[in-house]
């Protein structure tokens, strides 16, 4: 109740800075923040949820069709939360709450009704982790990561993408989380698409495996590689090159940075190692939680970097990538894909060490 509190001190002063009397929640993502993890998901690639989340000064309501009502009363529990249900027949099409809302001044994070667009400036609301949530991060982070290398062990040559996509799918849903997105390229498909979606194509020597899990609303991402066989030089070289560019990423990622500023550093270290177009061949990453990225960032990006944020970078040269998600505190940044039973490349910068993912190889 901590944490719905604090959420709600949160609306209250949205609320008074926007001069409205009620908000509308609809998006996955805002939905599972403001009810401290609940999911209310059919299609698991969809951004609306399956009911909504009004909440006026006066009273909060659950809007939602005859199909969703029972699950949401007895297993999510919302009236446990305060919530009213506003239930309507599943054959009326998108439940109405006209009534709801007649005479007031009102936002939505989702085109609805004639209420303003204000999912940006909701979006921000999340931004900021509660212990409760970091609890919860943690441990879809550690979850995630041990999904993956999991997964990443039981690779062996002959499998195609798709069967390796099928590994970490088993992982990740045996440990409860949601595989959101899973990529796997194999062989040359790792250096011709930075997005290999998986394909019947077999393994013969080196392996890709990303993925996206997502548990409690909050989405952790990991890459891991897997190469059999002696690793070339040149993919050896570019290996630490880019945990170079990663730790850079992540070293630069303190509160208050400008996101635009670390991005410099980075497109340095890029540079520095002898790959100086490489950043502009793919995303870089960027603040994540709630959704895998909250937020892209860019040259450009004006975002500073919030106390208790998350975030995953996955700076890449073509052959490799490096990816870890991590959670930012006033003193430093601790990440919570890694499970310390995964290969690593030492990187040092000033004092400190940082411990970045290497490419498991198996002989």
């Amino acid at each position: 109740m901590d944490e719905l509190t604090e959420k709600r001190g949160r609306l209250q002063t949205f609320l008074d800075q926007h001069n409205l009397d009620a908000i509308y929640f609809s998006q996955v993502a805002n939905f599972a923040w403001l009810t401290a993890g609940l999911e209310p998901v059919v299609m698991i690639n969809s951004d609306r949820a399956e009911a909504g989340l009004l909440v006026t000064r006066e009273k909060d309501y659950v809007i939602c069709n005859s199909i969703e009502y029972p699950r949401l009363r007895d297993e999510d529990r919302l009236e446990d939360l305060g919530y009213e249900f506003h239930v309507t027949p599943w054959y009326d099409g998108v439940p109405r709450f006209d009534d709801l809302v007649q005479d007031l001044r009102w936002a939505s994070d989702w085109p609805v009704l004639d209420a303003q667009d204000l999912s940006t400036e909701i979006s921000r609301l999340r931004f900021q982790l509660t212990s409760e949530e970091i609890s919860r991060y943690r441990w879809v982070g550690y979850h995630t990561g041990q999904a993956i290398e999991r997964a990443a062990r039981a690779v062996r040559p002959g499998m195609s993408e798709v069967q390796i996509a099928g590994l970490i799918a088993t992982q990740a849903l045996d440990q409860g989380i949601t595989p959101v997105l899973l990529l796997v390229g194999v062989d040359e498909r790792i250096y011709h698409f930075r997005h290999p979606i998986p394909t019947q194509k077999q393994l013969e020597r080196y392996a890709m495996l990303v993925i996206c899990g997502r548990r409690w609303g909050l989405v952790a991402s990991a890459t891991r590689f897997v190469h059999f066989g002696l690793l070339p030089a040149e993919l050896e070289h570019k290996q630490e090159a880019c945990a170079y560019v990663d730790a850079i990423f992540n070293a630069a990622t303190t509160v208050g940075s400008r996101v635009s500023d670390i991005f410099q550093r980075a497109i340095a270290a890029y540079a520095q190692m002898g790959f100086p177009s490489e950043w502009q061949k793919h995303n870089q990453g960027g603040a994540a939680g709630y959704l895998s990225r909250d937020y892209e960032g860019t040259p450009t990006c004006n975002e500073i970097v919030l106390a208790e944020q998350g975030f995953a970078w996955n700076p890449s040269i073509t052959g490799i990538k490096s990816e870890d998600t991590m959670i930012v505190h006033n003193t430093g940044c601790e990440f919570i894909t890694g499970t310390g039973d995964w290969p690593t490349l030492p990187v040092v910068l000033d004092d400190r060490t940082w411990e970045r993912p290497a490419i498991l190889t198996i002989p």
